[in-house]
């Protein structure tokens, strides 16, 4: 089974920035697509933005403009760059990915607060 780690989150004003990465590494069959989801306090978790392996996107409609979701394939890295964050942007972001057999897998998450 592989691992899915996510890193780069944390407490930002409103306005900033910040770069989300999503690590894959151990039993690693192709990967497909890499996606990021967000899911905030009493919400159900959606989606934020999905890559497949040929860099084709889909962004959700609220993130469009803002954020850039891309993936290094060699690194089995995929990274999330979110600008003129909101507080409405506030979640606990988790990385999916899903390899060519159709295998899903989610990481822990990591916390995003957009506050001033």
């Amino acid at each position: 089974q592989a691992q899915v780690v996510e890193s780069g989150g944390g407490l930002v004003q409103p306005g900033g920035s910040l770069r989300l990465s999503c690590a894959v590494s151990g039993n690693i069959f192709s990967i497909s697509v890499m996606g990021w989801y967000r899911q905030a306090p009493g919400k159900q978790r959606e989606l934020v933005a999905r890559i497949e392996r040929s860099g084709d996107t889909n962004y959700a409609d609220p993130v469009k403009g803002r954020f850039t979701i891309s993936r290094d394939n060699a690194k089995n890295t995929a990274y999330l760059q979110m600008n003129s964050l909101k507080p409405e942007d506030t979640a606990v972001y988790y990385c999916n990915i899903v390899d060519i057999a159709s295998r899903s897998q989610w990481g822990q998450g990591t916390q995003v607060t957009v506050s001033s």
